[in-house]
């Protein structure tokens, strides 16, 4: 993989519209970021487009279901030679065993474990009594035990999760930079160097770059901070 840990969130609905964006900042990202809106829109055919950039591709599909739907879906997407790929981590143990045995040999795979866009209230309201943060870690040790190669979390717990798994692959998505970019329907954000300096492996950053109005200028600026 790059060395580059920015992966371009490309949730567009156009496939050229995502092509061409994806071209135009190819030399200051690391990686690009496919999730379910993409996915949904373009399928397998988006996807073997994008991997024509040569930048590896960042599955965020986040599956949740019982173990042997999740592992069939790994397996779905072998194709697709996906460089990382997300399952929920609230699936449980079995469930994410079953999709790292199932996944590619150069696939990593991480558990989504407390999105970014939920706080402390909204965890409440679906019966989770601790924070973001102890959820967070809560769900990084099981997996960790399930044999993951790492999780996704906002940039406010990974350096907290990085102490206690030290060869982790983290994900921190929720990112913006000091340049009045607004927030949208993130809660839990921090800056990308925050992020990598507390641990960060890969850093997706969307709106910042792909609403800028010159997404090159966005990129190699946030490029430059890191």
């Amino acid at each position: 993989m790059s060395n580059n840990p920015i992966y371009l969130a490309l949730d567009v609905p156009r496939l050229d519209a995502a092509e061409a964006l994806a071209r135009k900042v190819a030399g200051h990202i690391g990686g690009i970021k496919l999730g379910l809106e993409f996915f949904c829109a373009h399928g397998h055919h988006g996807v073997h487009e994008l991997h024509k950039l040569g930048l590896p591709i960042f599955l965020d599909l986040k599956l949740h279901d019982i173990p042997n739907t999740v592992a069939a879906a790994m397996q779905a997407i072998h194709v697709l030679e996906p460089a990382i790929v997300t399952v929920h981590a609230a699936g449980g143990r079995a469930m994410m065993e079953d999709a790292k045995a199932a996944a590619g040999e150069n696939c990593k795979v991480v558990a989504v474990t407390v999105l970014t866009s939920l706080d402390d209230d909204d965890l409440t309201a679906i019966g989770v009594q601790s924070d973001p943060a102890e959820q967070a870690l809560r769900l990084a040790d099981l997996a960790h035990s399930a044999g993951l190669d790492g999780i996704v979390c906002s940039g406010h717990e990974v350096g907290a999760v990085h102490k206690q798994w030290k060869d982790g692959y983290f994900v921190v998505p929720g990112l913006r930079p000091d340049s009045g970019n607004g927030n949208g329907d993130q809660k839990r954000i921090v800056t990308p160097r925050q992020a990598r300096d507390n641990g960060a492996s890969v850093l997706v950053i969307g709106r910042p770059i792909s609403r800028a109005e010159d997404p090159l200028a966005a990129a190699r600026a946030i490029e430059g901070t890191l």
